[in-house]
């Protein structure tokens, strides 16, 4: 999937929401959705074109938040259901974006700065102290350096 086909795509599922949105921001909201889950355009994952739509449309509502916002009426207690509706929508939709988040991780590794998977469980970090097979105390040796890889012989 490109660029263009993902805003037709999602221009289309918005249906009558496109009325109130520029070309401009089909194009922020890609950009944001992109920077957020680590991806790049083009693709063909159906796993990572359905997360990036998903990803896109919350963008897009959040603008129409945000438009919305100066709405909101608190003196009259006129609280504009439709800000409440966009609120609910978006909360729902980032709780379903960080539970996947948390399901699949492996497709989130360049948004979470990963090289690769086993970066995601950290790195050991001996305290420091080593000694031989035969035990004498080799901390202190000049060729002692950190065993990132510990097997039963070492």
């Amino acid at each position: 999937m490109d660029l263009d086909t993902l805003i037709e795509t999602v221009q289309a599922e918005v249906k009558g929401l496109s009325r109130y949105l520029e070309p401009i921001d089909y194009e922020n909201a890609v950009s944001d959705a992109e920077r957020e889950c680590g991806w790049a355009l083009p693709f063909t994952a159906a796993f990572r074109i359905y997360w990036l739509k998903q990803r896109t449309k919350r963008h897009l509502f959040f603008y129409l938040l945000s438009e919305s916002a100066h709405k909101f009426k608190y003196e009259q207690i006129n609280l504009q259901h439709r800000f409440e509706h966009y609120l609910k929508l978006i909360a729902s939709m980032d709780e379903n974006f960080e539970k996947i988040m948390e399901e699949r991780p492996e497709e989130f590794l360049d948004a979470m700065g990963v090289i690769d998977q086993a970066g995601l469980f950290g790195t050991k970090v001996d305290a420091g102290f080593s000694y031989s097979p035969s035990g004498r105390d080799t901390t202190y040796d000049v060729d002692n350096e950190v065993n990132f890889f510990p097997n039963e012989d070492s």
